[in-house]
């Protein structure tokens, strides 16, 4: 398998190779050489304060999608999340242990294996009084029902009422109507924007539809820095949703363990 790091810290390199994963440098940091970083060749580097990880994943398919699968399987984690076998890990040592090197056995018979799921139904009361207002004096038993809790309402919590709705309404038609019906009706999704993928051809689609669809987009809602986090960085947030809609209406999937971990 060929797994890439990413990570926003250059003082990572060093543990980053420990872990024998390439070592993905993004953001404002200054990167020695020893990092892949997504500001060469064909690039959209500038945009990465507003799509996080998914400036390298662009970099990534305009410039070396191909060479990822002479290994067969390519996998994405972050400096402070791991794919592991088991998620007791409480130092560096356990984490080495624990990441997955080579690709289980039980993996052949799927194409792709996304992130355990983050149930949106656990969402803290505070946070429901902090960000959901909108929602509160629409219905304010949404909160309280773990049927009504779903992938749309918290979107729109934490990334701008309605906003959701506006860029569903920019996707083609064969994903418009599934997409909608998936965030309307699914309590949770897979986080991270992390994944493993062992066809060329399917990763290939998915970047093609998400990123035609990320630049629609950005005519919608464009490049503010003014906004709050959730959205200034909307678009890897779209994309962290669609990725798992994506996959899984497309694919052969299974899911698999990942473990916050700061390196």
């Amino acid at each position: 398998m060929k797994m890439y790091c990413i990570s926003m810290k250059n003082s990572h390199l060093e543990k980053i190779k420990k872990l024998n994963y390439i070592p993905v440098g993004l953001g404002a940091d200054k990167f020695d050489k020893g990092w892949t970083t997504d500001n060469t060749g064909i690039n959209i580097s500038s945009k990465n304060k507003f799509y996080g990880e998914n400036t390298f994943h662009y970099w990534l398919w305009k410039n070396q999608l191909k060479d990822c699968f002479e290994k067969t399987w390519v996998g994405f984690c972050h400096y402070r999340r791991f794919w592991v076998k088991d998620p007791k890990v409480l130092n560096f040592d356990d984490l080495k242990k624990n990441i997955i090197k080579k690709i289980p056995d039980d993996w052949d018979r799927y194409e792709v294996i996304l992130g355990n799921e983050y149930f949106v139904n656990k969402t803290k009361v505070s946070k429901i009084i902090k960000h959901g207002k909108k929602q509160l004096l629409k219905n304010p038993f949404v909160f309280f029902s773990k049927k009504k809790m779903t992938i749309k309402v918290h979107f729109d919590m934490y990334h701008g009422f309605g906003n959701l709705d506006k860029a569903i309404e920019l996707l083609d038609i064969n994903d418009k109507e599934d997409f909608r019906n998936y965030v309307d009706s699914e309590g949770s999704f897979n986080p991270f924007n992390m994944f493993f993928c062992k066809s060329y051809d399917l990763l290939n689609n998915y970047y093609g539809v998400l990123f035609k669809w990320l630049e629609k987009c950005e005519k919608e809602f464009g490049f503010d820095e003014t906004k709050d986090y959730g959205q200034i960085r909307i678009y890897a947030f779209l994309a962290e949703r669609f990725l798992s809609y994506w996959f899984k209406k497309n694919s052969k999937f299974n899911v698999w363990p990942i473990k916050h971990f700061e390196i």
